[in-house]
């Protein structure tokens, strides 16, 4: 079981996540988390970029998907020329 750590936050918003928490986590400078808040609750959730492979892989779904829609690269091109406002 965890053991529970408190900390502060700073005048600038900053909290300090402990170093047993950083060192269990792996968490290293520069890690990025995603923040949410309800009442009185925290939570963050720390987030990394997909592996190659994972990417790899949600690529090769997005053109399965695509092929299966019949989805040209001129449908692609007007929806961004569409989102750009153009």
């Amino acid at each position: 079981m965890p053991r529970l750590a408190t900390t502060k936050m700073s005048s600038k918003g900053q909290i300090v996540i402990p170093e047993e928490v950083r060192k269990r986590l792996g968490l290293k400078p520069g890690s990025q988390f995603v923040v949410v808040g309800n009442k009185d609750v925290v939570i963050l959730k720390a987030i990394s970029p997909p592996s190659m492979k994972e990417f790899d892989d949600l690529i090769a779904e997005a053109r399965t998907q695509a092929k299966q829609i019949r989805m040209k690269r001129s449908d692609i091109t007007a929806a961004i020329s569409k989102v750009r406002g153009r």
